[in-house]
């Protein structure tokens, strides 16, 4: 059984486990989920991999900060995390919301990245309609808790009515302030287009074809302006490769040994 640690940071309680050895690789999660999501993985990373799962802050079982901070704030959590590890490098994957989150430690902090990753996400920042739909939907979230947003995200994640069925569950746990915080972060991130220039570190993109959130041109779009990058894109899955498809998912992680 995973054991949950928790230590403060910037203010805030975040909560995180840590299984496996060798490599460090931090892997961040999307919205409006929680590190349980990357558990599938563990089994077939842990003998290569020294895999760090935070809570994103006002997920899981780390404090919410209200709602005013930014996509930033995220990698800098896991900055001072990886200081309190005593890990100077690591390899930063992020899921959907956690790849904003680890583009936004790759500009911050450059000297401490090993390589990067991102699975069902994309660099582009959100329309003007985009931003106002999570605005708007933070509105909601606030007014009247996250039953509706678990019924309709849980649809969107994934077409098998079980992992349906779970990932309502897990969504229906998470706390509204955090949902809506996280909601008015991602629709303030930039675009991260300029940082693909001249980037030589270890990149993977995972991403299925059958994304209906995340369409899968976007890491199309990645693997053509940065040749280098490693791109596996999975038929059968939707937005939850870790999940759908681990051992295919887990294949993708070689490219950072």
């Amino acid at each position: 059984m995973l054991i949950m640690k928790k230590l403060q940071v910037n203010g805030l309680e975040l909560a995180y486990v840590r299984h496996g050895r060798g490599v460090p690789l931090v892997l961040l999660h999307g919205y409006p989920l929680d590190h349980s999501i990357w558990e599938p993985l563990l089994p077939l990373l842990e003998n290569d991999f020294d895999v760090i799962l935070p809570d994103l802050r006002g997920f899981g079982q780390s404090q919410a900060a209200g709602q005013d901070y930014a996509i930033s704030d995220f990698a800098m959590d896991v900055a001072v995390l990886l200081d309190h590890l005593k890990i100077e490098k690591a390899t930063v994957v992020g899921h959907s919301m956690g790849g904003y989150a680890a583009l936004a430690f790759a500009r911050a902090y450059p000297g401490r990245l090993a390589g990067l990753g991102l699975v069902s996400s994309q660099v582009l920042a959100d329309t003007p309609e985009g931003k106002a739909g999570r605005y708007k939907k933070a509105q909601a979230i606030l007014a009247t808790g996250v039953r509706e947003e678990a019924e309709g995200m849980s649809a969107k994640l994934t077409v098998r009515p079980d992992l349906q069925a779970l990932l309502k569950e897990l969504i229906l746990e998470q706390s509204p302030v955090g949902l809506a915080g996280a909601l008015h972060a991602m629709a303030e991130r930039p675009d991260s287009t300029p940082l693909l220039s001249g980037f030589a570190l270890p990149f993977i993109l995972v991403h299925g074809q059958a994304d209906a959130l995340i369409p899968i041109e976007r890491a199309r779009s990645v693997k053509a302006a940065l040749p280098g990058a490693h791109l596996t894109e999975i038929p059968d899955a939707g937005h939850m490769p870790m999940i759908e498809v681990p051992q295919k998912t887990a294949e993708a992680f070689n490219a950072f040994l």
